[in-house]
C-alpha cells in the first residue's frame, strides 16, 4: 500500500521565507535561554525543488478573479490566507496570538482578547487598548512569509516614515522610525524616567508596557532606526517575563523561518528573526500537547485566547511535534471476513451505478472524481477489477481533461488558468469563492488525491496529468515563495492548520470551517506526490497532514473547552482567528457541524481518534444525531462512531447496511464507509 512507500527519501534540507537580504543562518536568531535547537526530534527535510515559473507558463494566464486591491510593495506576492490577509486587502483586525492589531488612520491599534464564551460562540474580539499614531496617511506591506508580516506606514507623499512588525506567535508590535518620527500612544501607559513605561492597568487589569527611547505625555521622539516596541504583561507573569518581553519589543521580527522533520513524530521549528537580540514567543495548545521537545525559557505566564491559554517562553525558536500520520489511499480491507467482502462488494455494484456525471467546478467536480477513484481502487483491492475498469476508464479521462494545459482555451470549463494578478492557478467554473482564492486547499486536495489513486502504477497517466496538477499541489503548498506563487498559501505554520478564507474581510479574522477536509487535501498532495514520484513533496505532505491532523483534534474535535464553561457543545465547528463557533457556513444542523469535521473520511482520518477517549467520540456523535442517523451526513457519524471501540464500529456497520441514499454525503459511497469501519 502507499502508507508503506510515502516516507521513503525522507533525508535532509530546509525550508524557509526568503528574504531580501539572503538565506537565513538559524543560530544568529535564537535566543540566550537554550530553547531547542532547530535539530531537535527528526532531522530537517530536504525541500522539493520547484520550478514556478515553468508550471505557471504552462497554462493560459488568464484575469479571472475581482478580488480587492492588495496593499503591497512592489515585488511583494499579495498574501491570501494568512492570518493577517484581513489587512492585506482591507482594513479589517487581525489576531497574531496573543494580541491583536488593526490600522486605524494615521497609525493602528493593538489589543489583547479576552475570551467570552456562550452557548455557542468563544469570542475573543479586538478591542483597542493602545491606539498608536505616526502620522501616517498610507500602510503598505513590504515583507510577508507564512507567520510575519511587515507593514511600512508612509507620510501623503508615499514617503517611508518608519515600519511596524507583527509575527504570529510574538508577543511583541514593534515600529522602527526611517526618518525622525514622532510616536504617540495614546492608552493605559504611565511614563517611568527609563525602561519601559508600565501601565497601571486597563479596565481588564492589563499591565501594557513600552519599550522605546523617550516617552513624554504620550509621545516618543525617534531618530532614523530607533525602535519602540508595546506589549502586554502575561496573566500571573513570572520572575523574567518582564524582562524577556522588553528584551523582544526591543528586537522587530524580520521574518520567520520555518523547518520541518518527519520521523517517529513530525517537527515543526519556527525561528523568529531578530534584529539582533534575543525574542519572544508563546506555545499554543496544540503545541504542547502530548510528546513534545523538553523547552527552557518558558513558564513565564500565559494570556488567554480563544484557542485555550499561551504559554510565555522567552527565546526565539520554537519547536513542536505533532503525531506522525501516515499518508494512505484507501481503507485496507485485505483482512476483512467473507460476509464483510461481501456485502462491500454488493454496495459496489450500486455505487458504480449510481455515479452520476462529473461536475465541472473544482470542488463538486473534484468530490465526484475522489469519490470515483476511490470506488475504482476499492473494487480492484476487493478483488473485483472487472467491475470497476469501465470507471477507472471514465475517470482517468476526466482528470487527462482537467489537465490538458491548453484545455481552457478550447473550453470554458474542467480545465486550469493562471491569474497573475492573484497569482493563483484557478478553475474557470467559480464554487464557494473560489475565484476569490477561498477554500482552494479543499477543492484541489480532492483532485490531487484522485489523480494519486488512479496514478499510482500507472505512469503514463501520472505523466498527462503532471503539468497541472502539479500546478495545483504548488498553489496551495509551494514550498518556497516565488514570484508567481506564496509560500504555503493555505497552512499556517504557527496555528498548525490552514485558513479558508482568501482575502479574510471580516472583523474575526481569517476562518476554516472543514478540518477534515484540510486534512484530506495534505493527504492527497502526498498521494499525488507518491504516484508521481516526487519523495521530497511525499515528505512535505506527511509533515502538513500530520500537523493538521493534531491541530483539528486541538480546536475542532476534542478540543479542551475546560476554560470555557459557558460553552455548551461537545465540538467546535468553525475556527477563527479570533472566534470559535458552534456552526457552519450553510446549515445549523448538528449532523452538519459534526459532518463538516469528518468528511470525506478516508483512512488518514482515522487519526481524529489519537489520543481521544471513545466517550468524546459517542457524546458528539449523540450531539449531531439525536434521533438517529437518517441525516444528511449521517454515513460520516456512523463512519465516526465506528472509531470508539468494537462493538461502536459493530453498530456502524448494521447501520450503514440499511441507511438510506440520501444519508450518504456525495463525496464518498456506502462501499467507501463500510470499508472504512471494517478496516479498523
Amino acid at each position: 500500500m502507499l502508507a508503506s512507500t510515502v516516507l521513503v527519501g525522507m533525508l535532509v534540507g530546509t525550508l524557509v521565507a526568503c528574504t531580501a537580504s539572503g538565506g537565513p543562518d538559524p543560530s544568529a536568531a535564537t535566543g540566550s535561554t537554550g530553547e531547542p535547537s532547530p535539530a531537535a526530534g527528526p532531522p530537517d527535510a530536504a525541500v522539493p525543488d520547484l520550478e514556478t515559473a515553468a508550471l505557471v507558463a504552462a497554462v493560459p494566464e488568464r484575469a479571472v478573479t475581482d478580488l480587492p486591491a492588495a496593499r503591497v510593495a512592489d515585488g511583494v506576492v499579495p498574501q491570501t490566507n494568512r492570518w493577517y490577509s484581513g489587512l492585506v486587502f482591507g482594513d479589517q483586525p487581525v489576531f497574531a496570538q496573543p494580541l491583536s492589531f488593526q490600522l486605524d488612520g494615521p497609525g493602528f491599534t493593538i489589543g489583547l482578547p479576552r475570551p467570552v464564551a456562550t452557548a455557542a460562540t468563544i469570542a475573543g474580539s479586538h478591542v483597542p487598548a493602545l491606539t498608536v499614531d505616526v502620522g501616517a496617511a498610507e500602510a503598505v506591506v513590504t515583507a510577508a512569509d507564512p507567520v510575519a508580516v511587515t507593514i511600512e506606514l508612509r507620510d501623503d507623499a508615499g514617503d517611508a516614515l518608519g515600519s511596524v512588525a507583527l509575527a504570529e506567535g510574538s508577543p511583541v508590535v514593534t515600529f522602527t522610525a526611517a526618518r525622525a518620527v514622532t510616536v504617540r500612544t495614546a492608552g493605559p501607559l504611565v511614563a517611568t524616567p527609563e525602561g519601559p513605561a508600565t501601565a497601571s492597568g486597563d479596565e481588564d487589569s492589563t499591565s501594557w508596557q513600552l519599550v522605546g527611547p523617550g516617552y513624554d505625555e504620550g509621545a516618543s521622539e525617534l531618530a532614523a532606526g530607533d525602535v519602540v516596541g508595546w506589549y502586554a504583561l502575561p496573566d500571573d507573569a513570572a520572575d523574567g517575563a518582564a524582562v524577556a518581553l522588553a528584551d523582544a519589543a526591543a528586537h522587530p521580527v524580520e521574518g520567520v523561518d520555518v523547518t520541518y522533520g518527519v520521523g517517529d513524530v513530525v517537527r515543526t521549528t519556527l525561528t523568529y528573526r531578530t534584529t539582533g537580540g534575543p525574542g519572544a514567543y508563546v506555545l499554543a495548545p496544540h503545541q504542547r500537547a502530548g510528546e513534545q521537545p523538553g523547552r527552557t525559557g518558558c513558564g513565564l505566564g500565559t494570556y488567554a485566547s480563544v484557542g485555550g491559554d499561551l504559554e510565555l517562553c522567552a527565546g526565539s525558536a520554537l519547536t513542536s511535534f505533532a503525531p506522525l500520520v501516515v499518508p494512505a489511499s484507501v481503507p485496507e480491507v485485505t483482512a476483512v471476513t467473507a460476509d464483510e467482502r461481501t456485502a462491500m462488494l454488493t454496495a459496489l455494484e450500486a455505487d458504480v451505478a449510481a455515479t452520476d456525471p462529473f461536475g465541472s467546478d473544482t470542488y463538486f467536480g473534484g468530490k465526484a472524481l475522489f469519490r470515483a477513484a476511490t470506488l475504482v481502487v476499492l473494487g480492484e483491492e476487493l478483488g473485483a477489477p472487472a467491475e470497476v475498469a469501465d470507471l477507472r476508464e471514465r475517470t482517468s479521462a476526466a482528470l487527462r481533461e482537467w489537465a490538458q494545459p491548453d484545455g481552457c482555451e478550447q473550453r470554458d470549463a474542467r480545465c486550469v488558468v493562471y491569474d497573475e494578478g492573484a497569482r493563483s492557478a484557478l478553475g474557470l467554473t467559480p464554487s464557494f469563492g473560489s475565484d476569490q482564492l477561498n477554500d482552494h486547499h479543499f477543492h484541489y486536495g480532492y483532485l490531487l488525491a484522485a489523480a494519486g489513486l488512479l496514478g499510482a502504477g500507472d505512469r503514463a497517466l501520472t505523466a498527462d496529468l503532471a503539468p497541472v496538477l502539479d500546478l495545483l499541489a504548488a498553489d496551495i503548498a509551494a514550498a518556497t515563495p516565488s514570484e508567481a506563487l506564496p509560500q504555503l498559501r493555505s497552512f499556517d505554520p504557527y496555528a498548525g492548520h490552514s485558513w479558508a478564507s482568501g482575502t479574510a474581510p471580516f472583523a474575526d479574522g481569517n476562518n476554516q470551517e472543514s478540518s477534515s477536509e484540510a486534512v484530506n487535501a495534505w493527504n492527497g498532495l502526498a498521494l499525488w506526490a507518491a504516484a508521481s514520484g516526487q519523495d521530497d513533496l511525499a515528505t512535505q505532505a506527511t509533515w502538513m497532514l500530520s500537523t493538521e491532523s493534531a491541530a483539528a483534534r486541538a480546536y475542532w474535535t476534542a478540543p479542551d473547552l475546560g476554560a470555557f464553561t459557558g460553552y455548551e457543545h461537545e465540538i467546535v465547528s468553525l475556527v477563527w482567528g479570533g472566534k470559535r463557533d458552534w456552526a457552519t457556513w450553510f446549515s445549523p444542523d448538528p449532523d452538519a457541524i459534526l459532518g463538516i469535521q469528518l468528511l470525506p473520511m478516508g483512512p488518514a482520518q482515522r487519526a481524529l481518534a489519537t489520543d481521544v477517549p471513545p466517550e468524546r467520540i459517542r457524546a458528539a456523535v449523540q450531539e449531531a444525531t439525536p434521533n438517529g442517523f437518517d441525516v444528511p451526513f449521517g454515513g460520516y457519524v456512523l463512519a465516526y462512531l465506528s472509531l470508539a471501540g468494537e462493538q461502536d464500529a459493530a453498530q456502524a456497520w448494521d447501520a450503514l447496511l440499511s441507511l438510506p441514499d440520501d444519508a450518504i454525503d456525495d463525496g464518498t459511497s456506502r462501499t467507501a464507509l463500510l470499508a472504512f469501519v471494517a478496516g479498523g
